[in-house]
């Protein structure tokens, strides 16, 4: 992390911005280059998934980074690295459970076409989740596209916010708040991204965390990667 990051002004944009922020000052440049050479050595790992009208990209789960990405580990349960979060929210924030497929998890728009549609961040925690996405290696025009407005305020519903996740750039937001997506990569583009999820409230009901698990084999990490963390659970 840097030294001269004030939270007091990006605390002030994040509820200027319905709960959004955006900063490229919060990383340092060598922890950068350390997180992206994790994710392109896991890229191997990735589960690509297509849903139509929906999502095509690939996907890394939180399961895979527990063995392959350390340095994010790091990163995602480093106490200062919280406080930050925590000034710029003004909630008490917990990582997620390792069961969480989502805790942690790389992004790869890597093929012609990868993009996420617009939608927002439905949490099955009893709690808020936020979400914090760490730009890590982009060579294209796709563009993370935010409506912070769209439930506030229906006059200024259409109002966006463009960002090109640059290394280095991070954006935290909360999900259930804004509505996002993520425009197309283009041919011989690639885009790497990280996301870190944050909770206020780890408990979530046994319905829940099922609908959660079908959602995210469905339409993330396939229904392989979904059985090897029930199974080592179990163990």
């Amino acid at each position: 992390m840097r030294s001269n990051v004030r939270p007091e002004v990006l605390r002030a944009e994040y509820l200027e911005k319905n709960e959004l922020v955006v900063s490229d000052r919060l990383l340092a440049p060598a922890l950068v280059d350390e997180l992206a050479r994790e994710a392109r050595a896991a890229l191997p790992y990735a589960q690509r998934k297509h849903v139509p009208l929906y999502k095509k990209s690939g996907s890394v789960s939180h399961y895979q980074l527990l063995e392959h990405g350390p340095a994010i580990l790091r990163l995602y349960r480093d106490p200062s690295w919280i406080g930050l979060l925590e000034a710029v929210t003004g909630a008490r924030l917990l990582p997620c459970p390792d069961e969480d497929p989502h805790a942690t998890a790389i992004y790869y728009y890597t093929e012609p076409g990868d993009h996420i549609g617009f939608h927002y961040d439905a949490s099955h925690y009893d709690g808020k989740r936020y979400t914090v996405l760490v730009g890590l290696e982009d060579n294209s025009s796709s563009r993370l596209v935010c409506h912070p407005f769209r439930k506030l305020d229906p006059a200024r519903a259409d109002e966006e916010l463009v960002v090109a996740t640059r290394p280095g750039t991070v954006v935290l937001f909360n999900g259930d708040n804004i509505h996002h997506g993520v425009t197309p990569v283009g041919e011989g583009e690639r885009r790497i991204v990280l996301t870190l999820e944050y909770v206020t409230d780890t408990s979530m009901s046994g319905f829940r965390r099922s609908v959660s698990n079908l959602k995210d084999a469905m339409t993330y990490f396939g229904f392989g990667q979904m059985l090897k963390a029930a199974l080592r659970r179990s163990t």
